[in-house]
């Protein structure tokens, strides 16, 4: 495999596999063969994504610097954590190869994928915020009120009465079995004389 021409910033490779028994040895090997004068790894295993050696990685990097790795994929294990990961590269003035999906965002053409992956969270949260105002507008419409349902009026004077007693409203919280932000809006407004 013919290595890519050098830039004024380093490569540094990054290999991920899921599980122990996976071997990073083939990732690391193609990515030095790129040209990469580091290479870190990580192993991902379970539902916890902690990637320690993505994020030495970036601590070792300088703007200008590439993060090469095999394919796509390994940056993350959904749309949105590849975007999030793009999005830090992006922000920290590091390119992005991949080597499968021939990407190099130090190039013109690669750059616009940069602004493409934008697009693409942009739109995804669009349709998210949608959705949700859809889904609360369809709530509605059948009676029911989405969110957290309000408290009950015994709650609320139960509450004046510990804070009015000299508890703080965090302890006050916990005793009443309600959130600390709650009991926080509420103190506020016993005291600006709203409730």
């Amino acid at each position: 495999m013919a290595s890519i021409p050098t830039r004024s910033g380093d490569i540094l490779g990054y290999a991920r596999v899921s599980t122990p028994e996976q071997s990073t040895r083939s990732q690391v090997e193609r990515l030095t063969a790129a040209g990469a004068i580091r290479v870190f790894t990580d192993v991902i295993s379970g539902r916890t994504f902690s990637r320690p050696g993505l994020d030495a990685l970036l601590d070792f990097a300088r703007p200008n610097d590439s993060l090469c790795i095999i394919r796509l994929d390994r940056l993350g294990r959904s749309l949105k954590e590849l975007l999030e990961t793009l999005d830090t590269l992006k922000g920290r003035g590091i390119n992005l190869i991949s080597l499968e999906e021939k990407l190099d965002t130090s190039s013109a053409a690669g750059e616009l994928v940069f602004h493409v992956f934008g697009a693409i969270a942009h739109f995804e949260r669009r349709l998210i915020a949608e959705r949700t105002r859809d889904g609360i507008a369809a709530a509605r419409a059948q009676g029911r009120h989405p969110g957290r349902p309000s408290l009950s009026p015994e709650t609320v004077l139960a509450l004046q009465n510990l804070l009015a007693g000299g508890m703080n409203p965090a302890r006050a919280a916990r005793q009443l079995g309600i959130g600390r932000s709650t009991a926080y809006r509420l103190a506020k407004g016993f005291k600006d004389g709203r409730d």
